[in-house]
């Protein structure tokens, strides 16, 4: 690969990066505290494209007619063997190392769904303390901070109190409707599903993949993750309703 090459695909790969983190679309892939990263990495990868050309367009202008390195211009290396001529097609077979970068911007696939969930155990764990909840009714939680309290502290600070979570649902083996949301570390790379079982007013009809905002209240049913053995706590359903998937899909409380 030539360095004209070379500096096309760090640019284009910068441009990525830094689409990928002026917009929504990092949010398929990293935590939202990584955006700043991601464009600083962008950044930093068009100005080293950038330099690549001027040093070029500098030790071209300052040798013009020096031939390269170890090449005879008659047409022989030094050895005496006939030089290969294959080498003015690398550059071309190069640009292929561009369809990945593109792929990024313009196939970017989807945030993990029920599939990736229902075989993979529930990351529900133990919160060292649980905060009160803020006013409001219904008051608004993030699935895994519903879990955790639902499963780890006897539903306590959730009696008598009215909730809204918001996931996807998944459907295991048997049918039982689950609302899950993907929680994050770092990136979608070790993302883990934090499982919610629906009773009550369940709508009799899911389609796995369908985001629901449902309302409901705190009950002690639960069961076990068939996957791991993780406890998957339950919410009484009061309403649910269809929403659109949200911007970020991932629920970023777990250790955060």
């Amino acid at each position: 690969m030539n360095r004209q090459t070379q500096a096309a695909v760090l640019c284009l790969l910068g441009v990525s990066l830094l689409h990928a983190g002026a917009t929504d679309l990092s949010l398929r892939y990293v935590k939202a505290g990584l955006r700043p990263l991601l464009l600083v990495a962008g950044a930093v990868l068009v100005v080293a494209a950038l330099a690549t050309l001027h040093y070029e367009r500098r030790h071209r202008a300052s040798a013009p007619g020096e031939q390269p390195h170890g090449e005879d211009p008659h047409g022989e290396d030094p050895r005496g063997e006939p030089r290969r001529t294959s080498g003015h097609h690398e550059p071309r077979v190069a640009w292929l190392l561009l369809l990945p970068v593109l792929a990024l911007v313009l196939v970017a696939p989807p945030a993990l769904g029920s599939y990736s969930a229902m075989r993979t155990g529930t990351a529900l764990q133990r919160p060292p303390a649980y905060a009160p909840l803020p006013a409001g009714d219904p008051v608004r939680l993030g699935v895994v901070d519903y879990a955790s309290r639902a499963a780890y502290d006897d539903g306590r600070t959730l009696r008598d109190r009215r909730v809204r979570i918001t996931g996807f649902v998944a459907l295991d083996r048997a049918g039982t409707p689950y609302l899950v949301r993907m929680a994050l570390n770092c990136c979608a790379a070790d993302a883990l599903p934090v499982k919610v079982g629906l009773a009550g007013r369940v709508p009799p009809v899911l389609q796995p993949d369908t985001w629901l905002e449902i309302t409901g209240t705190y009950t002690p049913k639960r069961t076990r993750d068939p996957v791991g053995g993780g406890p998957i706590p339950f919410i009484e359903v009061s309403a649910a309703v269809p929403v659109r998937a949200p911007a970020d899909p991932y629920d970023e409380s777990w250790n955060s």
